[in-house]
């Protein structure tokens, strides 16, 4: 499919964390044989829906099929059959970013399918499925690279495979890497993670924190009952996404890595001042004590190496000054319940129509094309 050209700069839209359903039997020629009964299998939820069965957990497709469903998106009961297949294939995908206006989206893996993997005591079946995953997203993407940016996991065995398959994934394609846990599996940034951060840096990629980090132990929840956690819901990014970016940041993580990239997604922004504010007073009050060495303010290395992704956050967009224009990425969440799709402008025309139109573009898609290199999205003073 050719990228259609738009009009406008004005109405180019990058989508920075959008996700897909695995297709049934995605796994299957990419998993070692020997691990084919372990991997992740096609089974039913209670209501006679598709689900995928990871060990005796069973997670219905539904729960991540709700686009253009607004509020009356099922949670069980839903099949592959009925659902829409660009949830789920590549080409697909392309045809309903046209109808939303969207030029290109980067795509995030599912946490619960990689928690099946990394949460398995057997090693050898953990990096075969990370693996397997990896090259079935770069699959799905490959419908047009230039409009599907696909990121890849990395196992928590060691430090040694999550280099490793950081080399591998970007010199097959991937543009970014998302991280699950810290690399050394602490529960804060530890000098051993150091190998992870300076590949990154190195390649030029940016790392990524989806809604929060895990521990080891983590599984895949069962989800098989409407009515979800909507404290939760209401809070996802905003509980953990701050002690991450400051655990980072207090560490000296962008001391010693300058040019490392950070990106926080499904966060949200408008939270992002008040951290920021915070994190610069009690360095100030207390770094002598606590004998916190960095070379700047807190707030200089969020902005200068930290990105967030926000959906509808009214608050975000008042306060993008704040927060800092080039700190911002719009996305979708396409296909999951968060998203307006097929009407993703309505609301951004709502949202933004008091947004000057370069800062407008910068949030809206300059800056994921600046981040992700879609040279033929940014604009000439940003991919010069």
């Amino acid at each position: 499919m050719a990228f259609p050209e738009r009009a406008s700069p004005e109405r180019r839209l990058v989508s920075a964390d959008s996700h897909w359903i695995e297709a049934p039997g995605w796994w299957k020629g990419r998993i070692p044989r020997e691990f084919e009964k372990l991997a992740p299998q096609l089974g039913k939820d209670v209501d006679g829906g598709d689900a995928w069965l990871f060990g005796d957990v069973v997670a219905p497709i539904g729960i991540y099929c709700a686009a253009g469903q607004s509020g009356s998106w099922k949670w069980t009961g839903m099949k592959f059959d009925e659902v829409d297949p660009g949830f789920y294939s590549g080409p697909d995908r392309l045809k309903d970013m046209d109808v939303d206006g969207v030029d290109a989206e980067v795509v995030f893996p599912t946490g619960r399918t990689l928690f099946h993997f990394t949460s398995h005591e057997n090693d050898a079946f953990h990096l075969a499925g990370v693996r397997a995953y990896n090259d079935a997203m770069l699959e799905f993407c490959s419908a047009d690279r230039n409009r599907l940016v696909a990121l890849a996991a990395l196992p928590r065995t060691s430090v040694k495979d999550a280099v490793e398959e950081m080399r591998r994934c970007i010199k097959a394609g991937h543009r970014g890497v998302v991280i699950l846990g810290y690399p050394s599996n602490r529960e804060h940034p530890h000098p051993d993670d150091e190998p992870v951060w300076a590949e990154a840096a190195a390649l030029g990629i940016p790392v990524h924190i989806h809604v929060r980090l895990a521990s080891v132990q983590t599984k895949p929840k069962p989800k098989g009952k409407q009515g979800g956690d909507l404290t939760g819901l209401s809070t996802v990014g905003l509980v953990d996404m701050p002690t991450h970016i400051g655990d980072l940041i207090f560490a000296g993580v962008f001391d010693r890595h300058p040019t490392l990239q950070f990106v926080a997604a499904e966060a949200g922004a408008g939270w992002v001042p008040y951290l920021l504010e915070q994190m610069d007073d009690r360095w100030w009050r207390n770094r002598q004590w606590a004998d916190v060495k960095l070379g700047n303010p807190p707030s200089f290395y969020f902005r200068r190496n930290w990105m967030t992704t926000f959906m509808t956050d009214a608050y975000a967009v008042k306060n993008r000054h704040a927060i800092g224009v080039e700190n911002m990425m719009w996305t979708s969440d396409f296909p999951h319940h968060g998203c307006e799709w097929p009407l993703s402008w309505k609301v951004i025309d709502t949202e933004f129509r008091d947004v000057a139109s370069e800062e407008r573009r910068q949030i809206l898609a300059g800056n994921a094309a600046r981040l992700y290199g879609l040279t033929h999205l940014a604009p000439a003073a940003q991919a010069a």
